[in-house]
């Protein structure tokens, strides 16, 4: 089965490595010759556990490769994913340009070998199944084969022979069929999301479309394969259960879950706010409510909010799409609105401690939106940074995996990086803790302590044990604690 992924952001490179470890060939296209040209060389543009060792395999068996050409790409194969960026305009809406782009491309390429799929893997608006086969059928119209033989079929009925022996249609449908397949990964345990997923979704208006889809996932709907070093198979994971529906629903599914999600955290958030005030630990809170077998324990983890490019991008256009049919969302809006006031947390809670903000020096334990990624998009801790520096504070920042990125991606950040969490602490007044880094839950608090002016520290993530950084002689401060 042969498969083109366009797009090799986070979502399309893994996807692709993925499906070429299953055995399927894949190429992955992308307009950035640079990049393309960096994963030839075996060096992927993201950090991802395990993603390097799959892309190396897959190109040394022939089942993985990249490249710049859409067409021959999209000639060469069966099953089409769309997987470009969908970031968000000002208004919240999604930036659908590039699919735009893309799915008209795919249309000027396509040719009569075969019925292609064609697959918005892409976080799109509801609707987009539709609008995407209609941009598809304009790239036709620049299609000067398809064009031609459409001319042909013309010719070839005028005048128009007896119905009897008159030729079937020649139609769009009988070329491609567009389908909604989202994604659910998450960054930093990526691939484990792909090879055991909760669930796979599929939304077409066709059964061919739903039958090559689970052709294509079938190892992993049956779990047959044989698991990756990286990422062994979860014991109870025996089979993945399928979801097949119409392509709006497909689309909601993946909005409705990630506002779900981001909903879950906002409200952890709003009740740690109050467990503040009444004096009751949210951690402690949500241990006991989170066991109620209609809730679960998980995100649920208080702290100073949820970033990275999914949550705030789909809650925003979820809105969008809402407004857009007259419907005012305001669960949705307040869960953005918490989070966005939860970012003020740590500078508050350093107000509240110190005092004085400016002339003092504060260090950032974590850059990334979350661990296991070098992801920086919507991250607390440059929203941080630039309150603290705006407040007159000099801002040092540790990360394992995301210096280098944040250095890159936002050198207009007043940041000075340090080498280790204990470099980070020399001369500090304060420490945050704003990413939960496993490296970070057992620090060296004595040695913190030896080098630090003073000994606070705020603990945005309920990440450390208050009772042993108070030992150490730490002023200690949580988040809902």
């Amino acid at each position: 089965m042969e498969v083109c992924v366009v797009g090799t952001g986070y979502v399309g490179l893994v996807t692709g490595t993925c499906l070429a470890y299953l055995g399927r060939s894949v190429v992955c296209v992308d307009i950035d010759e640079r990049k393309i040209q960096a994963l030839r060389e075996g060096q992927s543009p993201i950090y991802e556990p395990g993603l390097q060792p799959l892309i190396a395999s897959g190109q040394q068996r022939g089942m993985l490769r990249f490249s710049t050409d859409l067409e021959a790409s999209v000639r060469e194969s069966e099953i089409i994913f769309i997987a470009v960026g969908t970031p968000p305009l000002p208004s919240g809406r999604a930036n659908l340009a590039a699919v735009e782009a893309v799915a008209r491309s795919i249309g000027r390429a396509l040719d009569w070998e075969r019925r292609r799929v064609i697959v918005n893997k892409s976080t799109v608006p509801i609707g987009s199944g539709n609008w995407v086969e209609m941009l598809v059928k304009e790239g036709l119209s620049e299609n000067a084969a398809y064009q031609e033989r459409l001319a042909l079929a013309a010719r070839a009925e005028s005048p128009a022979p007896p119905a009897s022996r008159r030729l079937p249609a020649f139609r769009p449908e009988d070329l491609f069929l567009v389908a909604s397949n989202p994604e659910f990964l998450r960054e930093g345990s990526a691939i484990a999301d792909t090879f055991y997923p909760d669930r796979i979704v599929i939304g077409a208006s066709e059964a061919h479309a739903t039958e090559r889809l689970r052709a294509l996932y079938e190892p992993i709907i049956e779990q047959t394969f044989s698991p990756p070093p990286s990422a062994p198979r979860p014991a109870e994971c025996a089979a993945v259960p399928v979801v097949t529906t119409d392509l709006a629903s497909a689309e909601m599914i993946k909005y409705a879950a990630n506002a779900f999600l981001a909903t879950k955290i906002s409200f952890a958030n709003e009740i740690a706010n109050i467990c503040e005030r009444v004096g009751a630990d949210i951690k402690e809170v949500v241990r006991g409510f989170g066991l109620d077998g209609r809730i679960g324990p998980q995100f649920l983890n208080a702290g100073v909010g949820w970033g990275g490019s999914c949550f705030g991008k789909d809650v925003s256009a979820l809105i969008d799409i809402a407004q857009e049919y007259h419907y005012e969302p305001a669960l949705l809006r307040s869960t953005v609105e918490v989070n966005r006031r939860q970012r003020q947390v740590a500078v508050q809670k350093l107000q509240e401690t110190l005092k004085i903000i400016k002339g003092k020096t504060i260090g950032l334990l974590g850059l990334a939106f979350k661990p296991e990624t070098d992801d920086l998009r919507d991250a607390p801790a440059l929203e941080i940074a630039r309150q603290l520096s705006d407040m007159g504070a000099r801002v040092k920042a540790y990360d394992p995996i995301a210096v280098e990125a944040c250095r890159a991606n936002y050198p207009e950040l007043k940041l000075e990086y340090a080498a280790s969490a204990a470099a980070l602490a020399e001369d500090c007044d304060a420490v945050v803790v704003v990413t939960e880094w496993d490296e970070f839950r057992h620090l060296d608090l004595c040695q913190l302590a030896e080098v630090m002016r003073a000994k606070v520290i705020i603990d945005g993530r309920n990440v450390l044990d208050r009772e042993a950084v108070e030992q150490a002689g730490f002023v200690y401060r949580g988040v809902g604690r």
